[in-house]
């Protein structure tokens, strides 16, 4: 076992953002493969049935909680065994793998639907934008580098596999996946507020918005300090909001049907 998890640990440079070859080869690797991924399964998929989609979506999911488990026994393991907080599973990032195995299992409905637009939408930015700018997943641990690139990365597959052929592309459509988003995000608020409260071992941030913290977001952490928590949150929902309905509206200049041909009827 000692020697499973020291191999689970294994070393390398720490990757460098848009660097040399030498310095950011395994950034461009994992932008080349991720690419490469989300063209063939967004064009596989497109004529989808509703088994196969749902089964995609499980299969995702499935993969990327296997490779959660193994970073929360890692950061476990090099710390001596003794949890650590700050990596508790249930950043804003962590929820697309939750909402996919879900919505894997649910029959056609409307909470179904709500959780493919989340993915569409919300999960898809999310992933993407990681993939496109890792300036803090980066670690010298190999393990850790390749689990954070399958993670984004399929978060970005599946929210563009959804996005480009199983989502409609209505305002009222998309209102029901920002419900999941602020169900999440109350989700988060109680977890923040139970560990500053019970456990108050290490840090703990869920969502970046706990209080005791000063938030990492870029332009929403400008926000943070001038403003009283309620409202910050409510700024953090308006934001996220925001850049994912730019990201349906970005896939209705590119949809080849009219917008009221593409109805959940279809999923």
């Amino acid at each position: 076992m000692q020697t499973i998890l020291e191999l689970l640990n294994t070393q390398m440079n720490r990757p460098v953002m848009y660097g040399s070859f030498a310095e950011s080869w395994f950034q461009y690797l994992s932008l080349f493969l991720f690419l490469l991924t989300m063209v063939i399964l967004t064009i596989r998929y497109r004529h989808a049935d509703e088994r196969k989609l749902q089964l995609f979506l499980r299969t995702m999911a499935i993969i990327m909680i296997v490779f959660e488990l193994y970073k929360q026994i890692n950061f476990t393991y090099v710390n001596n065994w003794h949890y650590q907080w700050y990596a508790f599973p249930f950043q804003f990032c962590s929820t697309p793998m939750y909402i996919a195995l879900i919505a894997s299992f649910l029959k056609k409905g409307e909470v179904r639907n709500a959780m493919y637009m989340f993915l569409a939408t919300f999960g898809f930015f999310a992933g993407a934008a990681v993939m496109f700018y890792p300036s803090t997943v980066y670690t010298s641990t190999v393990g850790i580098n390749i689990q954070t690139m399958v993670h984004h990365g399929g978060m970005a597959v599946m929210g563009m596999v959804l996005l480009a052929n199983h989502v409609p592309l209505d305002i009222k459509s998309f209102l029901k996946g920002t419900y999941v988003f602020v169900m999440l995000t109350l989700f988060a608020i109680i977890l923040n507020g139970m560990h500053n409260l019970w456990i108050q071992d290490g840090s703990f941030n869920m969502f970046f918005i706990n209080p005791l913290y000063h938030s990492e977001i870029p332009v929403l952490n400008l926000f943070q300090p001038l403003v009283p928590t309620i409202i910050y949150i409510l700024i953090f929902i308006f934001g996220f909001s925001l850049v994912a309905y730019i990201m349906l509206l970005g896939r209705k200049v590119f949809a080849k049907q009219p917008v009221h041909e593409l109805t959940y009827e279809s999923v």
